[in-house]
Formats: structure tokens, sequence, C-alpha cells
């Protein structure tokens, strides 16, 4: 009895000794995957000649903001700009809505094919399960001679358009699975009391929703923001989105390989995606999990 004491002593010390260790070991992941991130970041902060001449894991001896202003500068001749900020607006005006729109045709979609059975549902879904599965490429010529007819090429609203279409399989899918594990008597109680499709979708069904419709806005807002197929193949000048943009500056050769500005310019790109996983990540992962047990 006498040893008990100090038993649970050594065991409480055992499990510090055990969680430290496993902070350690996390934390040495995480440095090792930021580590290109890390690079980036100094990388943009030197010059040229700091680049050339020093370590490429250093930090810069002074730090110059110049990559990055060059980097955002919007000086444009004609259609054609070297910065990326007209481009990230256009990747902002373009994303924004088909992620909105995407999310609501795809709620809407989830919601009838679940709460509202109606013949030959599960062949729609099935139709619209397929389209998860084309290939970017197949769709291009198709695409293109529908936006042409539209007269939606080379623009904008073209590329809404485009990430639209392509996003409602996907939108559908992740609230059909999800509205699946809702109680249909939800549904029943509020048709008995006169409510009808709409009003029982955006007062009953979308309530309860926040977790499903965080995992589509993020899992839209990363595949639209970061494509750069549709962008390169639907638009041109003034009009391609942020990926086109940073692909035609990191290629652009004027003599001098200007590393600082190319590394800049790709966190700018990325640092969209990035904030949304930082600030929404946690209900993401939440999300996920939040349909995957009925009962």
């Amino acid at each position: 009895m006498a040893n008990l004491p100090a038993q649970a002593a050594a065991d409480t010390l055992g499990a510090r000794l055990g969680r430290v260790a496993l902070y350690a070991a996390l934390g040495l992941f995480a440095l090792f995957y930021l580590m290109p991130m890390l690079v980036m970041i100094a990388t943009s902060l030197k010059d040229v000649e700091e680049i050339r001449s020093g370590s490429l894991l250093a930090w810069p001896q002074s730090v110059s903001l110049d990559a990055w202003r060059y980097a955002w500068s919007e000086a444009c001749i004609g259609v054609e700009c070297t910065g990326l900020a007209p481009y990230f607006r256009n990747s902002v005006l373009m994303a924004v809505p088909a992620v909105l729109l995407s999310s609501l045709f795809g709620a809407l979609n989830g919601y009838a094919l679940t709460k509202w059975r109606f013949r030959g549902a599960n062949v729609v879904f099935g139709m619209l399960l397929f389209g998860s599965f084309i290939p970017f490429q197949v769709v291009l010529l198709p695409m293109s001679q529908t936006l042409g007819f539209l007269g939606l090429a080379s623009s904008v609203p073209g590329l809404v358009l485009v990430h639209t279409v392509y996003g409602i399989a996907f939108t559908t899918l992740f609230f059909r699975n999800y509205y699946v594990t809702l109680p249909d008597d939800l549904v029943k109680a509020a048709t008995i009391d006169g409510a009808g499709f709409f009003t029982i979708f955006w007062r009953i069904i979308l309530p309860l929703s926040p977790s499903i419709i965080v995992v589509t806005v993020i899992w839209q807002f990363t595949q639209i923001w970061n494509d750069f197929l549709f962008g390169a193949s639907f638009t041109s000048g003034g009009a391609q989105p942020v990926t086109v943009a940073l692909n035609n500056l990191v290629n652009t050769t004027t003599g001098v390989k200007l590393y600082n500005v190319d590394m800049a310019a790709a966190i700018i790109a990325a640092l969209p995606t990035l904030l949304v996983y930082i600030v929404a990540g946690r209900y993401f992962v939440r999300g996920l999990t939040a349909g995957s047990v009925k009962g």
C-alpha cells in the first residue's frame, strides 16, 4: 500500500513525458511541412543579389518588400497587366458567386432527392454523381461552344457559369448524403402544417445544415480558386484569373530571373485558400463527420 503514491506519481510523470514526446514529434512534422512556405517567405523578402549569393534557407539580411510590390502592381498596357492585382479581383469575382450558386443548387438538389422522393430520383442522382467523375478535359470543347453561343466567352461571368455547372455534381453529392441523415418526420410535420417546398427548405432544412454548408463552401472555393485549366481555356487578356496570371508572371523571361517576385506572387495567389483553411479548418473537419453516423 505504501508504494501506491509513488506508483501514481511515476504513472503521472510517464504520461507527461509521453505527451511532451508526442507534441515534440508533431512539432517536427509541422516544421517539416511548413519548411517550403518558410523558404518562400524568406526568398520573397530578399533582393536578387542576396538570393544569388546567400543560402536558400537563410533569413534575409535586410527585409525588402519590393518583390511584393512588383508582384501586386497594377501596371497595365492595354488589356495586359504585369501584376496580380486585377487578376486577383477577377478570381474573387469568379469564385464568390460560383461558390454561392453551386452550393445553393446542390442544397436544393440534395433536399429534393431525399425529402421529396419522386419516380426516377435514384437515376437522377446517379447521373449527377457521374458528373463528379468527368475529367475537366472532356468538357472543354462543348463548354467553349456553349460560352460562345451565350456570348460569355473570355469573360469572368463565363467562368462563373463553368464552375457553377461543373460544381453542382459535387455539391449535390455532399448535401444529399447529409440530408439522408435528417429525419423525414420534420418534412412531414411541416407539410401537414401547410408549408410548401421552399418554405420547408429555407426555414427548416437550411438552418440544420451549417456544418455541410461549411464543408461545401470550403471545397468549392478551393477547387475554383486553384483552377488553372478552365481559366486558361476560357479566358484571355484582362479576364484571366489569378492562377493563369501567376503562370504568366513566373514564365516571363526578362533576362534576370526574379525568384523573389515569383515567390511573392505564389504566396499572394495561395493566400485566400490558406486563410480559409486557417479560419474554418476545424469546422471543415466537423462537417465531414457530421453526417457519417445515422441514428
